[in-house]
């Protein structure tokens, strides 16, 4: 069954922020609507060695109750489910909890609870989860102070924050780039961070950060092109295709014209409420 806990809060009055979100979440809605199956599949979001190390970061206890947000397909819920007592998979789209459910139920673990709602707007309890992680959805929250500030709000004293996602370097011309070519292959991209700006974002909504560790992969251009609108797409290729040698070198443009890989930025982190 998917669905959230009774006692859900009552959607509050319209502002500027929620009126921003909201569009931001009907343009997550018709992307991954579309787009899910591919990620229930994707190897990039069920990379073993990726899901082992979040795992790892995470320190789960047996007793622990947790909270997936943004879930998608499930991998990171139904990676983190041996170790702990309740996880519960939490995504906007309908038909990625459906993708999680039926990956659930091909892993042998069928009763995965999962919920469906905003991250902005979290309906749960405050101190109710001893664990909150979040992977590959950070930048796709209209307001990520605001999911922070909820992620810290359900966090019981001594819990963990555990995110993973998309990211970009200091170097400001190609952080903007790469957002610029991510918002390209999805209209639901809002931005990818720093590790500089994501240490001042957590410690703003009162976390402590512990670890972390960026990483990088090489990949090619197609999987920013494939099943994207084709005006889009010839956008990203003529992006790359014109990159400045500084640009190119920053983002370690490999291959040739109409077979370019290039540097993906990704982060993984750990905090704790103060």
């Amino acid at each position: 069954m998917i669905g959230c806990p009774a006692g859900s809060p009552l959607p509050r009055p319209a502002t500027l922020t929620d009126e921003r979100i909201e569009k931001t979440k009907a343009a997550a809605r018709a992307v991954f609507g579309r787009r899910a199956g591919y990620y229930r599949k994707s190897p990039v979001h069920a990379d073993p060695a990726v899901l082992a190390r979040l795992v790892a970061m995470a320190r789960p206890r047996p007793e622990w109750t947790a909270l997936d947000l943004a879930t998608g397909a499930g991998h990171t819920a139904l990676a983190l489910a041996p170790h702990v007592r309740r996880v519960i998979g939490f995504d906007l789209t309908r038909e990625m909890l459906a993708q999680a459910a039926a990956l659930a139920r091909e892993a042998g673990r069928p009763g995965l609870p999962l919920c469906q709602g905003d991250a902005h707007h979290l309906p749960f309890p405050s101190r109710s989860f001893d664990l909150v992680t979040c992977r590959r959805g950070a930048h796709h929250f209209a307001d990520l102070p605001r999911a922070l500030g909820e992620m810290r709000r359900l966090l019981r004293p001594g819990g963990r924050l555990v995110i993973d996602d998309r990211s970009v370097p200091e170097a400001a011309e190609a952080a903007e780039l790469m957002n610029r070519l991510d918002r390209l292959h999805d209209p639901s991209h809002v931005r990818e961070h720093s590790p500089r700006v994501w240490r001042e974002l957590l410690r703003d909504a009162g976390f402590a950060v512990e670890e972390v560790e960026p990483y990088e992969m090489l990949r090619p251009l197609r999987d920013l092109t494939d099943g994207v609108e084709p005006r889009a797409a010839r956008e990203i290729e003529h992006l790359v295709d014109e990159m400045e040698p500084r640009v190119a070198e920053a983002f370690g443009r490999a291959g040739a014209k109409g077979k370019w890989s290039i540097r993906h930025w990704y982060l993984m982190l750990a905090a704790q409420p103060e």
